[in-house]
């Protein structure tokens, strides 16, 4: 009875962990379809680390993925409704000047760097500062993004996020680390991410990829 009455627990359990698996395969491939110029992988990292976020916070139903990777001549940040998997935004996004120049190449949570930081980060409340109106944000990978409200990296309009512009120069304007967008577009981008949604920003970066805790989710 005991053997009968583990196999069916496990049998449960198993069915119970498809079932997760298949629902994670559907939003990727919901959301994938919705941002096709997203690559799939980079969306599928955001979705991981999302996942393991979870665990640990109160988590909303909006996702920003921002791919460094990218030129900043290039769209590369989406925001997604994960719950409904619609595409709300697709813009472009500065990075930091220390970052590098068309291509982001550096990124660390250094005070004075300049530079963008990687990884997830939790969107908190907002303000109206220097830049206009703003979104504090708090990084949720310490010795990554950790000292992210204490550098003040925020998300906010700027007007060297000029497309046409960064077509003629060969790059956007820079920031001093902080994602801004276009002016044009900050007030609704900020309002559909404010008060504890996710940010997740992407580059090709081997010592984040080796050292993200939220990339890797441990075991229970």
């Amino acid at each position: 009875m005991r053997n009968t009455i583990s196999r069916a627990l496990l049998g449960l359990s198993l069915l119970a962990s498809s079932s997760v698996l298949q629902a994670a395969d559907t939003t990727l491939d919901t959301l994938a379809a919705a941002a096709p110029a997203l690559d799939r992988e980079v969306l599928s990292l955001a979705l991981d680390a999302r996942t393991c976020a979870k665990r640990a916070h109160d988590v909303g139903r909006r996702l920003a993925v921002i791919d460094y990777s990218r030129p900043s001549t290039e769209i590369r940040m989406w925001v997604f409704d994960v719950q409904s998997g619609r595409l709300l935004h697709a813009e472009h996004v500065a990075h930091g000047r220390g970052s590098g120049d068309n291509l982001p190449t550096v990124f660390s949570d250094v005070e004075g760097s300049y530079q963008s930081s990687l990884g997830l980060f939790s969107t908190a409340e907002t303000y109206t500062g220097q830049n206009g109106y703003s979104l504090r944000m708090d990084g949720l990978e310490p010795g990554i993004n950790g000292r992210a409200r204490e550098r003040l990296i925020v998300m906010h309009g700027a007007d060297y996020v000029d497309p046409d512009q960064a077509r003629r120069q060969g790059r956007l304007g820079r920031s001093w680390g902080c994602p801004a967008v276009r002016d044009e577009v900050a007030q609704a981008v900020i309002d559909d991410l404010k008060d504890g949604q996710l940010l997740f920003a992407y580059a090709n970066d081997p010592a984040w990829r080796r050292d993200s805790k939220l990339l890797r989710c441990p075991a229970r």
